[in-house]
């Protein structure tokens, strides 16, 4: 069974930068694709980036492109969400999850960690 678990959450300003961790464990993930989403009060939860895990192939929102950067480290099964030039919009709880490559559906999820962003 695949868990994982976010950490780096927290309260910046506006202009800083954070950096996200999501700890994975429960298989090998060669075989998917790794993400973040975030979740906003009162709206539903948005795509932010994605990697496919066995070639580090990235993918983004228009929102975040240019200022996010989606990694991953192979040795230690740890996905990254490097956040830089934040903005307050940026607030809101983030997910990581994960999804095989023959589905299209994410699978496992994260529990999220805060990310507020002050003006």
């Amino acid at each position: 069974q695949v868990q994982l678990v976010e950490s780096g959450g927290g309260l910046v300003q506006a202009g800083g930068s954070l950096r996200l961790s999501c700890a994975a464990s429960g298989r090998t993930f060669s075989s998917y694709y790794m993400g973040w989403f975030r979740q906003a009060p009162g709206k539903e939860r948005d795509f932010v980036a994605a990697i496919r895990w066995i070639d580090g192939r990235t993918y983004y929102a228009d929102s975040v492109k240019g200022r996010f950067t989606i990694s991953r480290d192979n040795a230690k099964n740890t996905l990254y969400l490097q956040m830089n030039s934040l903005k307050p919009e940026d607030t809101a709880v983030y997910y990581c999850a994960a999804r095989p490559t023959s589905t299209s559906q994410y699978t496992s999820w994260g529990q999220g960690t805060q990310v507020t962003v002050s003006s």
